[in-house]
């Protein structure tokens, strides 16, 4: 077997932790590509919000007068994802059922379902323009994520940390906090084809956030034994340089060694003041809950973290209200206080001018129903509302608009391929070129589609 000469040097020296952290830095910045943006970046991190179930846009963030005006006509069902549904041979307007104001200085209207959030509305570009690909849960929720919407592909959060790379030894790179799966599973968090570096990891809330934390042995006895395993990785990869998965594993024995200390740190909201505590609605020593999950979120930023995605999945169920639209009550009151608080406390401290946060959910919910005295809405892929805040972003703003009913995106459509190209453009990378080639192309998240929506950008 040829050894070659740097792959020696390392499993010679490995149990030197002094060369063997310059040999491994210089490993990780090449395969990494730390820094390899295409321009400036305006965003250095990204807090990805997915609310999943699909929030009706009509009841939150999309106002629509002549919605109310109309409540109870009927409209023709002359779309196929329409007519060719049972139960949908006759469909009727349906009003919303909370009321809307402006709020700010921006004027820029919210329902009551989120008035904490309308707070901060002079921060935030509103996008009532929003359409995907499909009206199915599984497929939307990957569509969002991956930019595909049949087949399994990296995600977001892992097409950014591919680009960015990482200098953090201690926490990962890219994030998930969720108490429980979304539709679509790992996929939403999968690094898929990347290089396995990039796979998100789970938090999940409570008490062990991150399980099997905790050493079982001693610093020096865990040293040694990380050393002999990267020695013998190291003569396995000197002709296998190709095998990620393996060099992946060398890197993240350091991440894990480091997590040891730095993850029991950034859960530990005693630090926190309590004035913060009350800001997010989180009580002292409570473990779960959104507000939880958003003050996690601003501590692993403030460490590193360069991707973190927060997914509503609590106790009170998803948005997905086929039976009743008052369940968006509680939903809306679980994560409305946590959000705002999350946009305030990024302002406060600066933090806001160099993290991205974004709203979204997977798609909106239909405007009409099979009868106007109907409880609930259906799953609705033309139209929905998503939203952006902080770096790069121009602040105050409604990008787009939907017809006077809210069926269709009409004014500057905003698809999901252009959403995300929009936000790899904020992260300092052209989407056409953040590629990876596999299987014997070149894959991107946005794949022939996507173009950047500039009238958001600041």
């Amino acid at each position: 077997m040829r050894l070659q000469r740097r792959s020696f040097l390392q499993s010679a020296i490995c149990g030197s932790p002094i060369l063997s952290s310059v040999i491994n830095k210089e490993n990780l910045i090449a395969s990494n590509g730390i820094g390899q943006t295409h321009f400036a970046p305006k965003a250095k991190r990204v807090i990805f919000l997915f609310m999943t179930g699909g929030v009706s846009h009509v009841d939150t963030f999309d106002p629509k007068p002549a919605l109310t005006r109309d409540h109870g006509k009927e409209i023709k069902a002359d779309h196929p994802e329409i007519k060719d549904r049972p139960g949908y041979e006759r469909i009727f307007l349906k009003k919303p059922q909370w009321e809307f104001q402006p709020y700010g200085q921006s004027g820029t209207e919210v329902s009551q379902l989120f008035p904490y959030v309308a707070q901060c509305v002079d921060d935030i570009a509103m996008i009532r323009s929003m359409h995907t690909s499909h009206s199915n849960h599984y497929n939307a929720t990957l569509g969002m994520h991956t930019g595909s919407f049949s087949f399994s592909r990296p995600s977001i959060g892992s097409w950014v940390t591919h680009g960015l790379g990482t200098e953090n030894r201690d926490l990962p790179n890219f994030m998930v906090i969720a108490p429980q799966q979304t539709y679509a599973g790992t996929q939403v968090y999968s690094s898929d084809f990347l290089p396995a570096r990039c796979q998100g990891t789970l938090v999940i809330p409570g008490r062990e956030p991150i399980r099997n934390i905790q050493p079982r042995i001693t610093t020096a006895e865990q040293k040694e034994q990380i050393n002999l395993l990267k020695a013998i990785n190291n003569l396995y990869l000197a002709d296998r340089n190709h095998d990620t998965r393996l060099s992946a594993q060398n890197s993240m024995m350091d991440t894990a060694f480091g997590m040891q200390t730095a993850v029991p740190d950034a859960f530990n909201f005693s630090q926190e003041s309590e004035q913060t505590l009350k800001l997010y609605g989180v009580e002292p020593g409570k473990t779960t809950g959104f507000g939880w999950q958003c003050l996690a979120a601003r501590r692993l930023i403030e460490r590193g973290v360069e991707f973190v995605e927060l997914i509503d999945t609590g106790s009170s169920g998803n948005w997905d209200a086929h039976g009743d639209m008052m369940t968006h009550v509680s939903l809306a009151k679980n994560v409305d206080q946590p959000i705002a608080a999350l946009l305030k406390d990024l302002k406060r401290s600066g933090l806001l001018s160099e993290t991205l946060v974004v709203w979204t959910t997977e798609f909106g919910r239909t405007p009409f129903n099979s009868s106007a005295d109907a409880k609930g809405r259906e799953h609705h892929p033309w139209a929905f509302t998503s939203w952006m805040a902080g770096a790069g972003v121009k602040p105050g703003i409604v990008h787009g608009a939907t017809d006077e009913h809210g069926l269709r995106a009409t004014d500057d459509p905003v698809h999901v391929h252009d959403f995300h190209a929009t936000i790899l453009h904020l992260m300092g990378f052209d989407h056409e070129k953040l590629t990876y080639r596999h299987a014997g192309r070149d894959y991107r998240l946005t794949d022939v589609h996507g173009t950047v929506v500039k009238s958001l950008l600041s």
